[in-house]
């Protein structure tokens, strides 16, 4: 997974960083791009890193603008 600051990450008042999964996504899961602001990408980034949880029950927890605040 890799973490991006784009032109909305800089112009956008919450500051939603674009979180991409980079590996190989053939396991037909739902590994698509969403973004992340910034005082929850701790819980993207550690739970992800310590298998914990999985990429899609991120992305299926993400608002309706594709943005994922928190549980």
């Amino acid at each position: 997974m890799s973490f991006l600051a784009d032109e909305t990450t800089l112009t956008s008042a919450e500051h939603p960083v674009l979180a991409v999964w980079v590996f190989s996504a053939d396991d037909g899961r739902d590994h698509r791009p969403f973004r992340v602001v910034p005082t929850a990408l701790w819980s993207v980034e550690n739970n992800i890193n310590l298998a914990n949880m999985d990429w899609p029950e991120f992305t299926s927890s993400v608002g309706a603008d594709g943005v994922f605040r928190g549980f």
